[in-house]
């Protein structure tokens, strides 16, 4: 069976690429980011990296990659 590599995302990775996965908007959502959910936050998915959402909202981002890249 060939497995397919998943992208390992850091607190660099920007938002839009994230949600390129499926079932990563879950998974944030699990570590409380709202930003899968935000209007504003559409306007700037190639703007916004996974470690400025979650210092902005005061997430774990150690937990919110152990969850994506899990």
């Amino acid at each position: 069976m060939l497995k397919i590599a998943m992208a390992n995302f850091t607190k660099e990775s920007f938002l839009g690429d994230i949600l390129k996965e499926e079932g990563n908007a879950e998974k944030l959502a699990k570590c409380g980011v709202p930003c899968p959910t935000c209007p504003m936050a559409t306007m700037e998915m190639d703007k916004l990296t996974i470690g400025m959402i979650a210092g902005g909202y005061g997430l774990d981002i150690d937990a919110i990659l152990s969850e994506l890249n899990g």
